[in-house]
């Protein structure tokens, strides 16, 4: 019905395959999932469902979205909310959506989180360059050195210098599901995923 879900990463682990083979996989835990609003061509001028994952404590929800929780006739409110399209059948509010729902065994699929933050890094973590010379007298063995040409007396947008690293929004693609586990709500995903253990993802399908 819905292009995706909400979930949370769980870790990693290992499977065998059919032929006996090892395969890495990443566990997620995928809904369950709750219709929170529907958009409509006539009032939004599209056709998508806002979902919602992970109930919480009413007194933490101010009173505007307490109230869409409330005329979605949920009984808490949801913790993380995000919007998918609608590609087949039509979405209620209040409706509960699960992974089997969604989503089947062997499908392509993309996953979106937020990568592992890594601190300050210099250019030879941050972009891999390769340093200078490690002996002979150098003294320049991780330094970017020279930042930009003389002419225009300034840095260029975009020039690759030390700076925070990771905790960016990454989407990966040509993911594949291997095995839904739906009386515990969870997806092994074939290869990694954005984020660490405990982290939101939003596993989506993927456009041929």
């Amino acid at each position: 019905m819905l292009t995706g879900l909400i979930g949370r990463k769980l870790g990693m682990t290992h499977i065998f395959d059919e032929n006996g083979r090892m395969v890495a996989v990443t566990v997620v835990e995928l809904g369950p999932c709750y219709v929170v609003q529907v958009r409509t061509p006539e009032k939004d001028g599209y056709y998508a469902a806002q979902v919602g994952f992970e109930p919480m404590k009413t007194q933490r929800v101010n009173k505007p979205m307490r109230g869409v929780f409330e005329k979605a006739e949920l009984e808490k409110p949801l913790r993380h909310l995000k919007e998918f399209g609608i590609v087949d059948g039509q979405a209620a509010s209040g409706q509960e959506v699960r992974v089997e729902h969604v989503f089947q065994e062997g499908e392509t699929i993309k996953v979106t989180g937020t990568s592992k933050g890594k601190g300050f890094a210099g250019v030879v973590r941050r972009y891999r360059f390769a340093g200078g010379p490690k002996t002979h007298g150098s003294m320049t063995h991780r330094r970017p050195l020279s930042s930009g040409a003389t002419g225009p007396q300034r840095v260029f947008k975009g020039k690759r210098m030390p700076g925070r690293m990771g905790g960016e929004q990454v989407t990966t693609r040509n993911l594949t599901i291997v095995k839904i586990l739906a009386d515990k709500n969870r997806v092994l995903i074939k290869g990694a995923v954005p984020g660490g253990r405990g982290s939101i993802v939003y596993v989506q399908k993927q456009e041929r």
